[in-house]
């Protein structure tokens, strides 16, 4: 009967404990979460009150509130800047760099993880890591000249320059991923009679989910915000992107802070969205790969 009654005591005693260590919260980590989170939010709120705001409000405390919302900034900006056709076109070229980068590097990185034991390969992959370390306006007009020449100074040059120079970063990842995977997997695969691209297709591919995740919004994040490419590439002003018209657009109104600010929110609305839903494919991704 003591042992019983003693029993609750304990209990009761240790629980508040056990609670309170669990609920204890670091107060410095916090504190720089916090500060750091600002330098976001605070640039975001101000965009965000400009582009609800008339001219005449901007003028005031540009911080404050809008005391009525002007959404004739949204529509001007959609037909001053042509965005539906800025959009199709930064939509074209970000989402045919993402699926070209996948296919192309993840295979090119099997390649390498698989035969690093060879000269060649070895070599490769440092050749490909040393390419991390060009700046691009080394580079810039030689291949500015050289894509005019191949007349791809069009949206279809500008995502194959995406592929190519993501190439040695996504090979660095790739490659790391790839020798974490047990070699059994493929030649199980190969002895019940599956080809090289029978096992990368059906077998190694599948298992890249996680990594390609993050290949995927790495190079949809790069594409859709870069401004330098598209600058040096594109020659037909029709076939400008979003960062590029937008930088147009202020360079001839630069005094129109409310119809430019409601086009930069106009352009981050849907990366915003593509990057909250592709968060959690990544998240569900790495537990799948964590299964298998």
């Amino acid at each position: 009967m003591s042992t019983l009654t003693q029993s609750p005591t304990v209990l009761d005693s240790g629980t508040p404990a056990k609670l309170r260590r669990r609920s204890s919260v670091n107060v410095p980590l916090t504190v720089l979460v916090a500060v750091l989170s600002l330098t976001i939010l605070i640039p975001l709120y101000f965009t965000i009150v400009t582009a609800l705001k008339s001219s005449e409000q901007l003028n005031g405390n540009a911080l404050a509130l809008p005391t009525s919302i002007h959404l004739e900034n949204f529509s001007n900006a959609w037909t001053l800047t042509n965005f539906p056709n800025a959009l199709l076109i930064s939509g074209i070229v970000t989402v045919a760099a993402v699926i070209l980068t996948i296919l192309t590097n993840s295979l090119v990185a099997y390649a390498i993880a698989r035969n690093m034991h060879r000269p060649f390969f070895k070599a490769l992959y440092y050749f490909f890591i040393a390419a991390l370390f060009v700046p691009f306006p080394i580079i810039m007009l030689p291949v500015t000249k050289q894509m005019a020449l191949l007349s791809l100074d069009n949206p279809v040059g500008l995502f194959l320059l995406y592929t190519v120079y993501g190439l040695s970063f996504n090979i660095f990842v790739y490659t790391a991923f790839i020798k974490s995977i047990p070699a059994e997997l493929e030649e199980a695969a190969i002895m019940d009679g599956a080809s090289v691209w029978t096992t990368f297709r059906k077998v190694i591919f599948p298992v890249l989910t996680p990594i390609n995740a993050t290949v995927g919004i790495l190079t949809c994040l790069w594409a859709w915000n870069d401004f330098m490419l598209p600058l040096v590439i594109l020659s037909d002003p029709t076939t400008r992107t979003l960062p590029l018209v937008q930088f147009v657009f202020q360079s001839q109104f630069n005094t129109d802070y409310t119809t430019a600010f409601a086009s930069y929110l106009m352009a981050m609305a849907p990366l915003l969205l593509v990057y909250l839903f592709a968060q959690r494919w990544v998240i569900s991704g790495v537990m799948r790969g964590s299964v298998k």
